[in-house]
C-alpha cells in the first residue's frame, strides 16, 4: 500500500514538472522551425532568458552591431533553461551566453540559494559542454509589480556576483541600480501598464547595460 501511495506521489510530482516545463513546446518548437529555415551562424552571442529577452522588439535593431540571437521564452526560469539546454543552447555553440534568469524564479517562491545553485549547474553544463563559451548572468531587475521582492532580488543578484567574481568566463552586469532616481526610488515611468515589463524607455536603460558590457569586454 504505502510503496503504491509513494509511486503515486512520485508520478503526480512528475507530471507536474512535466506539464509546468511543457508548456513552453510551443514556443520552442516555434525556434526550431524558424531555425530549420536559417540556422544562425555559430559563435554568436546567445540571449536566453525570459519575457525581458522575448519583449525585447527593438532586439535586431539595438543589437545589430553585436551579431547576437535571442532565444527569450516568456516565464521562464532557471529550471527551464536547463532543461532546454541541447535544444536552446548546445545546438547555437554561441561565443558568448547572456543570461536572464531569476526574477520569475523568486516570484515562485524559491529561493535565492536555491536559484544561485541552479545558476552553478547551468554553469558547470555550460563548461563541460561548450568550455570556450563565456556565460553572462543579467541581474534580476526590480518592477514596481514585484517591488515585495527587492530584498530577495538583492540576495539573489549578490549570490550571483560571488559565484562569477571565482570563475574564468563568467560575468555580471548590473540591472538593478540604473532603474532608481538618485533619491533611490525606483523609476515610475518605465514600465508598460503591468508594472512588471519595460516600455521603451525601460528598453533604452535595459540596453545601455549590454552595450556597455560589450564594449568592455569585445
Amino acid at each position: 500500500m504505502k510503496k503504491h501511495l509513494l509511486l503515486g506521489c512520485l508520478l503526480l510530482i512528475s507530471t507536474s514538472i512535466f506539464a509546468q516545463i511543457n508548456k513552453f513546446e510551443k514556443e520552442i518548437k516555434a525556434y526550431e522551425s524558424q531555425d530549420s529555415l536559417a540556422m544562425p551562424a555559430k559563435k554568436l552571442r546567445l540571449f536566453l532568458g525570459s519575457s525581458s529577452f522575448r519583449l525585447w522588439k527593438n532586439f535586431d535593431r539595438d543589437m545589430a552591431a553585436y551579431p547576437s540571437i535571442n532565444r527569450g521564452f516568456g516565464g521562464s526560469t532557471l529550471e527551464e533553461a536547463l532543461y532546454y539546454f541541447d535544444r536552446m543552447v548546445l545546438k547555437y555553440q554561441p561565443a558568448w551566453v547572456f543570461m536572464y534568469e531569476g526574477d520569475n524564479d523568486l516570484a515562485k517562491g524559491q529561493s535565492p540559494e536555491f536559484i544561485a545553485q541552479e545558476f552553478v549547474e547551468f554553469s558547470k553544463r555550460l563548461k563541460e559542454k561548450l568550455p570556450k563559451t563565456k556565460l553572462v548572468f543579467i541581474a534580476a531587475r526590480p518592477s514596481l509589480a514585484r517591488l515585495s521582492m527587492l530584498d530577495k532580488q538583492k540576495e539573489l543578484n549578490t549570490r550571483i556576483q560571488q559565484i562569477v567574481s571565482k570563475e574564468k568566463g563568467r560575468f555580471y552586469i548590473d540591472m538593478q541600480s540604473p532603474f532608481f532616481r538618485v533619491d533611490g526610488s525606483l523609476m515610475d515611468d518605465i514600465f508598460v501598464a503591468d508594472r512588471l515589463h519595460l516600455n521603451e524607455k525601460g528598453y533604452q536603460l535595459f540596453v545601455k547595460q549590454i552595450h556597455e558590457f560589450i564594449q568592455k569586454h569585445p
